[in-house]
């Protein structure tokens, strides 16, 4: 079932944490470092960032799924902080003060991590360079991605307003077991998980992206999936197991595996993700091994990775920060910047339509961790939050008080115009391909619905292909976004069964963990390594390595793309692509196109009468002029989900009708009315005076004389008579 933020199901455990647990895991870390210093933190003075009490409990829920636990628990105590180095320009901090103080300080060019001394009895602490940490050389594992582009520095957001990254993060079972060394492992886990995610806001804010942690997940006994093996398998796993469990239960836009064990992967890799899946229920995740306890190193290496589901590529030698390296550097240094290399990558995926789902800040009640104005997000008791007052440019929101200006009923989203809210109806999210749909604000809510699409598998260009994660998926799509913008496509069939049976670097089904490709078969050879034609062979594009054959007359180009261990090549087929009539690919494997089908109760001719298409929630899509959930009669077209797709003005031609025709016609029946009926009274006021008039029931001017009632005169004397005077006398 799925869990609200404040249901617990009688079968869930409890919790209820004071905060009162110090964890003891900081044993092992001075060993890993070339050098350090022991400092004492003292307190100078005390600033209240907010106006909300620090001494207020506030609850929040963490959901922890079946098998684990759902824990509810209780911030006795603000201690996650963000700031600044007073006296340094540009300077981040983010600490923890729950036991001891733990976290990052950003100080011009170098990084500074601070950690409680291990069994310090005196306040001890350890400040170190995160470059200092000596390991094993280790590198990145991605999956899908182009070389970067050249460093302009400085380096500012060319894209304007916040995005929101809707985060899950997932701690399997190694790291708790490498926790038990504390009284209360769940406290300690819950310690560096929050900490890291406060780390990880402070270094996505330089991108105006904010990272907004919705779920987190704790394997508690047991790991649902295996761990081992090479990254790409892990990986692999990792992301199916979201696709299928975690995110029908919790929607969000991208989940990082957090590993536990005790060294790198295979050739050093530290972790691995999917290049611009950020938005993908299929690949939108990445894995990052977190074995010591370096909480401020682990930080970069989650930084690294979502970045990679971010569309950030590895930066190259020209992609520098202040002349050393970034965060996406092909190799982890502990580097907390990012270059302007990855500003573009990220500004390339969004231009592109690769960040659809990064406009909706989500709902204040999905938020994990405690409520602050000024922190950029939105969180439970706030309208609006801009940052802080030195940074918020948003006339629609005080920045004070994290509440709507006067007048106001929104302040930032799609749905949002002048501060207020758009009718439902207004389109706020139009559809890239014939697999998306469009989205339309709903009336109540200043931000757009999220982004829905085509159910998966339905047919698509020409009952050729499939519809699958929003996009038709076609081997010619895949050739011009690969090559772009040369107007490449398909290669001939033969290029495909030739090339990916060799098994080498430009044709094969895929690596194993010792490193080696794996041959196709001929039935999955089109299911490989993607062929194209058409390609300017002159100018390839960046990081890739090209290759051309010839084939019973047919020219076949591929390219592999050396990209690093932890980035999966973007030239293998993309998943959903037809490889035979009524058959598509599926983890390197042409199956039966029913298998892209989802388990959802939706058929277009029987569940939306033939009126609408069934969407990726499994919802009818009405044509224009028939209503949702069934298109059984008519509406303004559109879902449940992605809100009514044409302005209701049936309220606004009902007024006009009735103030142009009914009440002109009300008006001259009421005038009509009054002169019919008061017309005698009227007729003396619009009529001249006549000199025959009505006195009593007789005719005055037109009565015989002899007929006429004589009127006897009138006394002279007698009662009530008045006496006449008396003439004046004169003397």
């Amino acid at each position: 079932m799925a869990l609200g933020r404040h249901q617990i199901p009688s079968q869930y455990l409890q919790l209820v944490f004071m905060f009162s647990c110090i964890p003891d895991v900081f044993s092992g870390i001075t060993s890993k470092l070339s050098k350090y210093s022991i400092v004492n933190p003292q307190v100078i003075h005390r600033n209240i960032r907010s106006s909300r009490s620090s001494e207020q409990s506030e609850e929040a829920g963490l959901s922890i799924f079946p098998s684990n636990l759902f824990l509810l628990f209780y911030f006795q105590v603000h201690c996650y902080y963000h700031g600044e180095v007073e006296g340094y320009e540009n300077s981040v901090v983010a600490l923890s003060t729950c036991s001891g103080l733990r976290g990052v300080i950003l100080l011009g060019n170098e990084t500074f991590g601070l950690e409680p001394a291990p069994q310090s009895a005196t306040n001890e602490h350890l400040l170190y360079l995160l470059k200092d940490i000596q390991s094993e050389p280790v590198t990145c594992g991605v999956v899908g991605e182009a070389q970067s582009t050249p460093s302009h520095e400085p380096f500012e957001p060319d894209l304007t307003g916040f995005f929101y990254v809707e985060l899950v993060l997932v701690v399997d079972n190694q790291r708790v077991i490498l926790m038990l060394s504390s009284v209360r492992v769940y406290c300690a886990v819950l310690y560096d998980v929050l900490l890291l995610f406060s780390i990880l806001f402070q270094y996505y804010k330089q991108l105006n992206i904010r990272v907004v942690l919705v779920g987190l997940e704790i394997f508690k006994d047991s790991n649902p999936f295996s761990v081992d093996g090479s990254a790409g398998e892990v990986l692999g796993r990792f992301v199916r197991w979201r696709k299928s469990t975690l995110v029908p239960r919790l929607r969000h836009d991208v989940g990082q595996l957090i590993v536990g064990r005790s060294g790198a992967f295979g050739g050093g890799v530290l972790g691995m993700a999917f290049v611009g899946r950020v938005c993908s229920v299929t690949t939108g995740g990445g894995i990052n091994v977190y074995s010591n306890n370096a909480l401020p190193f682990a930080s970069t290496v989650v930084a690294h990775e979502m970045g990679h589901n971010l569309g950030m590529n590895h930066d190259n030698s020209r992609c520098t920060c202040n002349g050393n390296s970034c965060i996406m550097g092909a190799s982890a240094t502990g580097s907390t910047t990012f270059s302007r290399c990855s500003a573009e990558d990220f500004e390339r995926l969004v231009v592109r339509g690769g960040g659809v789902c990064l406009r909706n800040q989500p709902s204040e009640s999905d938020v994990v961790g405690i409520a602050e104005c000024g922190n950029g997000r939105l969180e439970e008791g706030e309208q609006c939050d801009c940052g802080q007052p030195e940074e918020c440019d948003n006339r629609c929101c005080d920045p004070a008080t994290c509440t709507f200006t006067r007048g106001s009923t929104c302040a930032q989203g799609d749905c949002c115009n002048n501060c207020q809210i758009q009718v439902a109806g207004t389109p706020c999210r139009e559809s890239v391909n014939t697999c998306d749909l469009p989205e339309f604000c709903k009336g109540d809510s200043p931000f757009c619905p999220d982004d829905y699409y085509v159910m998966d598998g339905m047919p698509c260009e020409n009952n050729a292909a499939y519809c699958y994660e929003g996009r038709c998926q076609t081997y010619d799509y895949q050739c011009r976004h690969l090559f772009a913008p040369d107007p490449a496509r398909k290669a001939a069939d033969i290029c495909f069964s030739h090339a990916n049976t060799i098994g080498d670097k430009f044709g094969n089904c895929g690596i194993t963990s010792t490193g080696n490709y794996i041959k196709c078969t001929v039935a999955n050879s089109m299911c490989g390594k993607v062929q194209c034609t058409d390609v300017d062979v002159q100018n390839p594009p960046d990081g890739a390595i090209i290759s051309i054959q010839m084939v019973d007359g047919s020219t076949c180009v591929n390219a592999d793309f050396n990209l690093g261990p932890d980035v999966l090549d973007p030239a293998y087929v993309n998943p959903g692509s037809p490889c035979d009539k009524g058959k598509t690919c599926l983890d390197f494997q042409c199956v039966n196109a029913s298998a892209l089908l989802p388990n959802l109760d939706c058929e277009a001719q029987t569940t939306c009468n033939g009126r609408g298409v069934c969407n990726d929630q499994g919802n009818c899509h009405c044509d224009d002029g028939w209503a949702p959930p069934n298109c059984d009669r008519a509406g303004p077209g559109g879902s449940i989900d992605s809100g009514p797709a044409q302005i209701d003005y049936s309220l606004r031609n009902g007024l006009l009708i009735f103030f142009l025709l009914v009440v002109p016609v009300l008006v001259f029946i009421v005038l009509a009315l009054l002169y019919i009926f008061r017309r005698e009274s009227l007729d003396p006021c619009l009529k001249p005076r006549s000199l025959n008039f009505r006195y009593g029931e007789l005719d005055y001017w037109n009565m015989d004389a002899n007929k006429a009632p004589v009127q006897s005169p009138a006394p002279t004397q007698g009662p009530g008579v008045p006496r006449p005077i008396p003439p004046r006398q004169e003397v």
